[in-house]
């Protein structure tokens, strides 16, 4: 089992690059990067959480997806080809989302 130590958001410009078939990746913005350890404190590793609410190693990711990279593109360039439409749209069927709250 491992831990959350830090958690800090992503800057713009971060996405996560999945495989979702053979022939076809698709990229999510990373939302937030958040340094986790093994229960014993060894072990810490940087992993990126994406829009989609998947990260690397996470039981509750899109079925069929493996994780390839985590890609920089600058904003001012857009998004990288095979970028995912970030609206409201974009959920998830299981696993923890973010809900939203009203003032």
């Amino acid at each position: 089992m491992k831990r959350i130590v830090e958690i800090v958001p992503a800057r713009p410009g971060w996405y996560a690059r999945w495989q979702v078939t053979p022939e076809a990746t698709r990229c999510y913005p990373v939302s937030l990067w958040a340094m986790v350890e093994e229960s014993d404190g060894s072990g810490r590793e940087v992993v990126g959480m994406d829009c989609a609410g998947q990260w690397p190693g996470s039981d509750d990711n899109e079925v069929g997806g493996e994780f390839v990279r985590y890609l920089f593109q600058t904003p001012d360039l857009g998004p990288p080809e095979d970028a995912e439409a970030t609206t409201a749209s974009v959920r998830r069927e299981s696993g923890p989302r973010l809900q939203p709250v009203t003032a």
